[in-house]
C-alpha cells in the first residue's frame, strides 16, 4: 500500500491527515473506483495512537483510507491547542468527507465514517447529518455524557467541573486555556482516571508521538449534553457498533442502544475486553477483521449508488 501526507482545509485552518492507498492491482480493480474510510481519533488523541494500524489493515483489503487529526491536535493547525471543541469536531468530519469525495480514484458514493472512543460518537452524528455516506463504523463508541456523567464518583466530578469553570472564566477574559490531564492514574483529576485508562492509552502512542496528555478543561462542562445516542435512529447509513463488554470508559449500555437504534444497525460484541484492548494484541486482529468484513459487505460489495444526498443540519 501507499501513505501519503495529505491536508484539507476546516474553516481556515488546515488538517493533517494520512491518505493510504491500495496496491496498483486492487485500485484498479473497480470501475468505479476505491472505496474510502475516513477515520479520526478519540478523546484528546492523535492519528499514530494505533488508528494506522486499522488504517494499514484496511488499505490491505482495498479500501483507501483518510486518518486526520482534529484542528488544534497533532499536526493539524488550530489554536488554541488541546481545545476539544465539539462542534468544531463535527465540522471538521464534515470537511473532511468532502475532502474524500474530491479524491483522485474515489468513488464519491461508496464513503464509510470511522470513530473509535469520543469520535465514535462524532460518526453517529455525523451519519446522521451526511446521508451520502455508504457505512459507518462506532468503535467503543462515547455514546451519551449524561450516562457517562452520572456514572462518575461525586468527588470526580466536583473537581472537573470546578477546573472547567476557571477556564471558562479564563477564557472570557482572553486567558490561556487551562489544561487538565486527559488521562490519569485513579483518584487523579484526569478526565480519564480509571484503572486501565493511563497504561492503556499510553500503551497505543508511540515513541516521539505528538500526542500530548492535556486538554482544555472548559470540555468537561459540555460533555454532559452530548448525547450521540439521540441522533442513532436518524442515521440511514449501515452502521456497525462495536462494543468492548468490560469497557469502564465508555460503558457499553449507551452503545447497545445505539445499535438497537439505528435502522441498519449491526453489533459486535467483545467479552470480557476493556476500553483500550481493542487496539493491540489478538483483540485488535478480531476487530479489524470484523470490520473489513463489514466494509467489504456494504462497500466493496456494495451496488452503484445514486447521487450523493445533501447533509441536513
Amino acid at each position: 500500500m501507499d501513505r501519503s501526507e495529505v491536508t484539507f482545509d476546516s474553516w481556515g485552518d488546515r488538517c493533517a491527515a494520512w491518505l493510504y492507498r491500495p496496491a496498483p492491482e486492487q485500485a484498479a480493480a473497480d470501475p468505479r473506483g476505491l472505496p474510502c474510510v475516513v477515520m479520526a481519533h478519540g478523546f484528546a488523541g492523535v492519528r499514530e495512537a494505533r488508528l494506522d494500524a486499522f488504517a494499514e489493515r484496511f488499505a490491505g483489503a482495498g479500501f483507501a483510507v483518510l486518518l486526520f487529526d482534529y484542528r488544534g491536535f497533532g499536526a493539524s493547525e488550530g489554536s488554541p491547542r488541546q481545545l476539544l471543541s465539539i462542534p468544531r469536531q463535527l465540522a471538521d468530519w464534515a470537511a473532511a468527507l468532502a475532502y474524500a469525495r474530491t479524491l483522485d480514484g474515489v468513488d464519491r458514493e461508496r464513503i464509510a465514517a470511522w470513530g473509535t472512543s469520543f469520535s465514535g460518537g462524532h460518526v453517529v452524528t455525523t451519519a446522521a447529518r451526511d446521508l451520502g455516506l455508504a457505512a459507518a463504523i462506532a468503535q467503543a463508541p462515547f455514546a451519551d455524557g449524561l450516562h457517562q456523567a452520572l456514572a462518575l464518583p461525586l468527588p470526580h466530578a466536583l473537581r472537573l467541573t470546578a477546573a472547567a469553570l476557571r477556564d471558562e472564566t479564563g477564557a472570557l477574559v482572553g486567558a490561556p486555556p487551562r489544561m487538565v490531564a486527559a488521562v490519569g492514574p485513579p483518584g487523579s483529576r484526569a478526565v480519564m482516571n480509571s484503572p486501565d485508562a493511563e497504561p492503556g492509552y499510553r500503551a497505543i502512542v508511540p515513541v516521539g508521538s505528538p500526542w500530548r496528555n492535556e486538554v482544555a478543561a472548559r470540555i468537561c462542562l459540555r460533555l454532559t449534553a452530548y448525547r450521540p445516542v439521540r441522533r442513532a435512529a436518524q442515521v440511514r447509513c449501515p452502521l456497525l457498533v462495536v462494543v468492548c463488554d468490560d469497557d469502564v470508559v465508555t460503558p457499553p449500555a449507551a452503545a447497545l442502544k445505539v445499535a438497537r437504534a439505528a435502522p441498519r444497525g449491526e453489533l459486535v460484541r467483545y467479552a470480557g475486553a476493556g476500553h483500550f484492548d481493542i487496539y493491540v494484541g489478538d483483540l485488535f486482529e478480531r476487530a479489524a477483521a470484523d470490520q473489513i468484513a463489514f466494509l467489504t459487505q456494504h462497500l466493496l460489495a456494495a451496488p452503484a449508488a445514486g447521487p450523493v444526498p445533501a447533509a441536513v443540519p
